[in-house]
C-alpha cells in the first residue's frame, strides 16, 4: 500500500468524542467534519442555509464522494500522487515549533538595527591540488596579521579571491543583517570592533572578517541622480565628462528642473527616463561614494558633483525613512533563512521532539555496520548498493515497529569512489530516512487525533474526487456526449427561442482578394463537409487563411451585419481583411444545439445532475443520527 492510499484509509477514523452523525454507503460522517464544512459553506454564501437546508446537499456530496470510491479513482497513480502532495503540504504547518522560528525572526530584525564596516579575506574552499589545506592557509595568514603585525590589506590584495580586492584591499565597508551569507554575517556581528573572526566557510570560499566599526542602521533614502559615464574613457574624455558634469551643476543651482535635466543629461539609462529617480535603497546597495552622499545630504538638497568607479554624479536626496516594520521584513529575513539553513532548525527541533514522542531509535550497531561494510570495500560501488538494496537489516525503530530498513535507505545511495565520503553520506542518508519517517508518522498521527487537519484534508480529498467524478458524469458528458446533446435540443426546442433573428455562417478569411476568391471557387466547386471545411482549406491554402463559425444577431458584429443584413462593408483592417460568407443564412430560431450552445449545454448538464443525484441516492443510502444532528452548531 502506498503512503497515500495508506493516509485515505486512516483520515476516516473518529476521534473519541467526536460522534458520528451518519453513514453514507456504510461509511461513517462525523459530527465535526459536518460541522466544518457547513460553516465554511456558510462563510461563502451571501445567505446562509439553516444546518437542515445544508444537510441535504452534503449527503449528496458524500454520495459523489462515494460514487468516485467505487469508480476507483482513490486507487490511480494520479491521484495518490496528487492527493499525497497536498497531504504533505497541509501538515507542515503542523511540522515546526513556531517558538524557534519567531525567535529566529526577532534577532534577525534586531540586528538591523546596526551596521558593520568590515573588511575580509577570502581563499577557495578547494585548492589546486587534494592536499591543499585552504582552511590552514588563512589560519596561518590571520596569524600573521593578529601575532606578527601582518597588514591586513597587504594580505587581502596578496590572498585574496574576492575580485574587488584590487579596487578596495578587502574593505567591503558597511554590511546589514540579511544581505550575505549567514555564517559571514554572524562572524560579524559577533566579532568586536578592531579584532579578526576565527576562520568561517561560506558558499563562496573560506573567510576571516575583519571588524573596523559599528554604527546605528541608517534606514533607507529615495534619491535622484545625474550621472556622465567615465568607466573605460581615455583620461581625455573623462576630463570632458568633467566639465559636463560641472557646467550642469551650475544650470542646476541656478534653479534648473533637475528631473529635466536628467532625462535629457543623464547617462544612467534605468533612472534617466525616470527623471533620474532611483528605488529606495539602504546601506550596501550602493557604491560607497554614492551612498556616503546620498546620506549626508538633507531631504531636498543637491550635492555638488562627485566621483565613483562609474563615472560623475549629482544627487538630489527627496526623503528618508527609518528601518521598516519586522512585518514588512519578515518574509525577507523567511526567504534568507529558507536560503542559509536556519529555517530548517524550527523543523529539527520539532522532528526532535516527535521522535521522542513516537519512541525512535536508531539501531547503532546496524548502522555501523554498514558503515563497515563501505569502509572494507573501499568504496560504495554498485555490486555494494546492490548488496544493500536487497538486505532488510533494521536501522530505526518506533518502539517495537521497524520504521527504516537497510533495503530503503539503499534505494537513496549513489556510488562514490572515496569510501570516506561514502560512508558519511551514508550517515546522512539514514539519518534522513529517520526523520522522514518520524515526519510520516506525525501526518498519520494527525490525520486520526487533529480534527482541524483531519477535516481539511478529508476536505482536500473528497474535493479531488468530487471534481472528477462530476467531471465524468456531468460536465465533460455534457460537452462530448453530441447525440445526447442534440437529443436533448430537440425534446426541449420550444425553450430556446430568439427575440430577433440571426445570421449563421462560416466567414472564410484570407490575406488577400485573390487568396479570398480561389477559397470561395474552391469551396463552391467542391462537396466540402463542414465539420472538415478548417482543414480542407488550411491543407490548400496553409497559413493564409481560417475559418470562424458565427451566428449573431443585427448590431452584435460589423462584419456579420455587412453580410448577412446589408450593412456597411467594415474598414479593411489588420491581415484579414478579406472574406466571404460560406453556407450562411439568416434563421429566426435556433436548428440545432450549436446555434444554442452555452445555454443548451448548462441545461443538459442540469438534466444530467438531477438524473445522478436521483442514481446517488438510491445506490448510495444515507442514515442520519438525528440525536447526533441536534449537536450540530
Amino acid at each position: 500500500m502506498t503512503v497515500a492510499a495508506a493516509a485515505a484509509g486512516v483520515i476516516f477514523a473518529a476521534a473519541p468524542k467526536d460522534p458520528v452523525l451518519m453513514t453514507v454507503a456504510n461509511k461513517p460522517v462525523t459530527l465535526s467534519e459536518f460541522e466544518y464544512l457547513y460553516h465554511k459553506n456558510n462563510s461563502q454564501q451571501m445567505a446562509p442555509q439553516t444546518i437542515d437546508e445544508y444537510l441535504q446537499m452534503f449527503i449528496t456530496y458524500k454520495q459523489k464522494v462515494a460514487a468516485a470510491e467505487d469508480a476507483g479513482i482513490d486507487q490511480t497513480q494520479a491521484f495518490q500522487k496528487e492527493f499525497d502532495g497536498y497531504r504533505r503540504d497541509l501538515a507542515e504547518p503542523y511540522m515546526t515549533i513556531q517558538a524557534v522560528e519567531d525567535s529566529i525572526i526577532n534577532a534577525e530584525y534586531a540586528r538591523m538595527d546596526t551596521e558593520i564596516d568590515v573588511s575580509h579575506i577570502m581563499v577557495a574552499l578547494q585548492g589546486k591540488t587534494p592536499q591543499d589545506d585552504q582552511r590552514a592557509l588563512l589560519n596561518s595568514i590571520r596569524d600573521s596579521i593578529i601575532n606578527y603585525g601582518a597588514d591586513f590589506e597587504q594580505m587581502a590584495r596578496k590572498y585574496s579571491i574576492d575580485r574587488a580586492v584590487v579596487r578596495n584591499g578587502g574593505h567591503m565597508g558597511y554590511i546589514k543583517a540579511a544581505t550575505l551569507p549567514y555564517t559571514f554575517e554572524d562572524a560579524a556581528f559577533a566579532t568586536p570592533v578592531g579584532q579578526i573572526s576565527d576562520v568561517i566557510a561560506t558558499p563562496f570560499g573560506y573567510h576571516i572578517v575583519k571588524v573596523n566599526n559599528r554604527r546605528p542602521a541608517q534606514g533607507q533614502v529615495l534619491a535622484e541622480h545625474i550621472l556622465k559615464l567615465t568607466k573605460g574613457l581615455p583620461e581625455e574624455e573623462q576630463a570632458r565628462k568633467k566639465a559636463q558634469i560641472d557646467s550642469i551643476y551650475q544650470v542646476i543651482i541656478a534653479g534648473g528642473d533637475f528631473e529635466a535635466i536628467a532625462q535629457a543629461e543623464s547617462e544612467d539609462p534605468g533612472s534617466a527616463k525616470n527623471g533620474g529617480k532611483l528605488p529606495w535603497f539602504g546601506t550596501g546597495r550602493m557604491v560607497p561614494e554614492f551612498e556616503q552622499v546620498a546620506f549626508s545630504l538633507e531631504n531636498g538638497a543637491v550635492s555638488k558633483p562627485f566621483a565613483t568607479s562609474y563615472g560623475y554624479h549629482i544627487v538630489k536626496r527627496l526623503d528618508h525613512r527609518g528601518l521598516d516594520s519586522l512585518p514588512a521584513v519578515k518574509p525577507q529575513i523567511q526567504a534568507v533563512m529558507a536560503r542559509d539553513g536556519r529555517a530548517a532548525m524550527a523543523r529539527q527541533r520539532k522532528v526532535d521532539q516527535l521522535r521522542a514522542k513516537f519512541g525512535v531509535k536508531t539501531i547503532d550497531n546496524n548502522v555501523d555496520a554498514a558503515r563497515q561494510r563501505i569502509l572494507s570495500n573501499g568504496s560504495l560501488d554498485s555490486a555494494l548498493v546492490r548488496s544493500f538494496i536487497l538486505d532488510n537489516t533494521v536501522l530505526a525503530r518506533a518502539g517495537k515497529k521497524d520504521i527504516v530498513l537497510l533495503s530503503e535507505v539503499a534505494s537513496e545511495l549513489s556510488p562514490m569512489p572515496d569510501a570516506i565520503a561514502a560512508a558519511d553520506m551514508f550517515t546522512r542518508v539514514v539519518e534522513n530516512s529517520i526523520n522522514n519517517a518520524t515526519v510520516e508518522m506525525e501526518r498519520k498521527d494527525l490525520a486520526q487525533n487533529n480534527p482541524d487537519y483531519r477535516n481539511l484534508l478529508n476536505e482536500y480529498r473528497d474535493g479531488m474526487l468530487l471534481f472528477e467524478i462530476s467531471d465524468r458524469n456531468v460536465w465533460s458528458k455534457a460537452k462530448n456526449d453530441k447525440e445526447g446533446l442534440e437529443k436533448f435540443f430537440n425534446d426541449n426546442r420550444d425553450k430556446y427561442t430568439w427575440d430577433s433573428p440571426k445570421f449563421k455562417s462560416y466567414v472564410v478569411f484570407a490575406t488577400s482578394d485573390s487568396i479570398a476568391s480561389l477559397a470561395k471557387d474552391y469551396l463552391d466547386k467542391n462537396n466540402v463537409a463542414p465539420d472538415s471545411v478548417v482543414t480542407v482549406l488550411r491543407k490548400q491554402f496553409g497559413k493564409d487563411v481560417k475559418v470562424e463559425k458565427v451566428i449573431a444577431a443585427k448590431g452584435e458584429n460589423a462584419i456579420t451585419d455587412y453580410l448577412g443584413f446589408g450593412g456597411d462593408k467594415p474598414e479593411a483592417k489588420g491581415k484579414w481583411a478579406y472574406y466571404f460568407a460560406w453556407r450562411d443564412k439568416v434563421i429566426a430560431a435556433p436548428e440545432e444545439a450549436a446555434d444554442e450552445r452555452g445555454k443548451v449545454t448548462t441545461d443538459y448538464q442540469n438534466e444530467l445532475e438531477e438524473e445522478w443525484k436521483a442514481e446517488l441516492a438510491r445506490k448510495y443510502p444515507a442514515k442520519v443520527n438525528n440525536k447526533v444532528l441536534k449537536q450540530a452548531k
